[in-house]
């Protein structure tokens, strides 16, 4: 299976200008020639490495469509297999019938993610950077695409293989004073040695420390919008986005279910979520909404408070307020252009008010910059670290080389024979491979790559 010539279509559904049909295996060229005639009457194996060929395709003696073929010859190519890449035209039957055709002709369908997985595993790419093939593609601001682009250019791999080397040094030692006892090198671990464990322990734990950031990066923030019914929260959500995404009326409930939309504020993803109003209702399709709304108040990474500045507090902001998490709120007052006296001392949890008129569009810059500055509190922005994980995987990875680090050093704190160091400094090689997918179950695999499209 793993040296069949595999086929899919590369280009999003639809219609389109062109569409790519890209196969790659040992047989993609003689596919090619069974079903492809250049204008130039040439053969297939004629024509040249990384060349653009106009021809067209064929399904037996039925023309298919004219299209412009790319040859790419292993092993400098994506896969490191020979690649054709068929750019048809790109309506959904057009696109269909020419991949229908190549698979006809001896190639088998892809699963998802399975050109990456063969970048993988004819070591084109390391696990960190197939999973920022998939980052890049999945971005939602220029600054996480650039972070994934540094990944694919190899930083992390580049890091990972240095920390590698210092605790191979390490091993290396080990190895012969306890392989070796008659050569009389000395326990201890050498100072030279000892400064390779404290910076990859200090390496590691830096990264780790960047996971978050990074993740706020690449994930964005789940910001939740709550408040009673009628206040502006919809409003305040076109106002963000410059558009009319949700229905604004006067009528109470209007909102009855989640509208989730997202903003780049700054390079980071903004995932603003507009909730139903929170109240009592018979009603039961608002019902569910307003539970919704609950559920979102426990998970949201932020939560704008929104109180109607037109009228005093009732029994229903106080409702939302006793729900809300005082370390994770901003406070927004609305309605600002029909301002009333408004006593706000009762909501204890909100030590910031915004002020703002959503219809009037008043204030919503300065709420944007607040909204910021809480996310990134003070150094989120610190670009002093060159290097950024966002996943989870390798943070868990690192964890695990930052703890057996850590106990080589009780080790010789303690005392304690040379012998526990072996087992702990296998774990860290172990741990630090983990994470450019050197050592690697097919469950890992599996899971990592059905998360690319098929035709990537």
């Amino acid at each position: 299976m793993l040296f069949d010539t595999i086929a899919a279509i590369s280009t999003p559904r639809g219609e389109g200008g062109i569409g790519i049909v890209r196969i790659s295996g040992n047989n993609a060229l003689e596919i090619l020639g069974k079903i492809f005639k250049p204008k130039s009457k040439k053969n297939i194996e004629e024509l040249k490495n990384f060349s653009v060929n106009y021809g067209h395709l064929y399904d037996g003696k039925n023309l298919v469509d004219e299209v412009l073929v790319s040859i790419m010859k292993a092993p400098n190519t994506y896969t490191k297999e020979d690649i054709v890449e068929i750019n048809c035209h790109g309506g959904f039957v057009i696109t269909e019938k020419v991949l229908e055709t190549v698979l006809k002709n001896g190639a088998r369908i892809s699963e998802s993610g399975e050109f990456t997985r063969r970048a993988f595993l004819n070591g084109r790419l390391d696990l960190t950077q197939a999973e920022a093939v998939m980052d890049i593609i999945h971005g939602k601001t220029e600054k996480s695409v650039s972070l994934s682009l540094d990944q694919l250019r190899g930083d992390l791999k580049e890091q990972i293989g240095h920390l590698k080397k210092l605790v191979l040094d390490v091993a290396a030692h080990i190895n012969v004073v306890l392989d070796y006892p008659e050569e009389g090198i000395d326990d201890p671990l050498p100072e030279n040695l000892v400064g390779n464990l404290r910076e990859v322990m200090d390496t590691t734990d830096i990264l780790i420390r960047s996971y978050d950031k990074g993740k706020m990066i690449k994930e964005g923030i789940k910001t939740a919008i709550v408040g009673k019914p009628n206040v502006g929260k919809s409003s305040i959500l076109n106002s963000v986005l410059k558009e009319e995404r949700a229905i604004v009326t006067h009528v109470a409930g209007t909102t009855r279910d989640v509208i989730e939309e997202v903003v780049n504020l700054k390079g980071i993803p903004l995932v603003l979520v507009d909730t139903a109003g929170i109240r009592k209702t018979d009603d039961l399709v608002e019902n569910i909404g307003v539970e919704k709304s609950k559920q979102l108040i426990e998970s949201a990474d932020l939560i704008l408070f929104v109180v109607d500045g037109s009228r005093a507090l009732d029994e229903e902001d106080m409702r939302i307020h006793e729900a809300i998490k005082a370390e994770k709120v901003i406070g927004i007052l609305n309605k600002i252009d029909i301002r009333e006296d408004i006593d706000l001392s009762p909501l204890t949890k909100i030590n910031k008010w915004l002020e703002i008129s959503a219809i009037k569009n008043q204030g919503i810059d300065e709420m944007e910059e607040e909204i910021y500055n809480h996310i990134i509190e003070e150094n989120v922005e610190d670009s002093s670290q060159k290097i950024t994980i966002t996943n989870i995987r390798h943070k868990s990875a690192l964890e695990k080389t930052k703890q057996s680090i850590e106990n080589i050093f009780e080790t010789i704190e303690n005392g304690l024979p040379m012998d526990l160091m072996a087992v702990d400094i296998k774990g860290a090689l172990d741990s630090l491979s983990e994470v450019t997918g050197e050592i690697s179950s097919e469950d890992l695999l599996d899971h990592v790559f059905s998360n690319f499209c098929v035709g990537k």
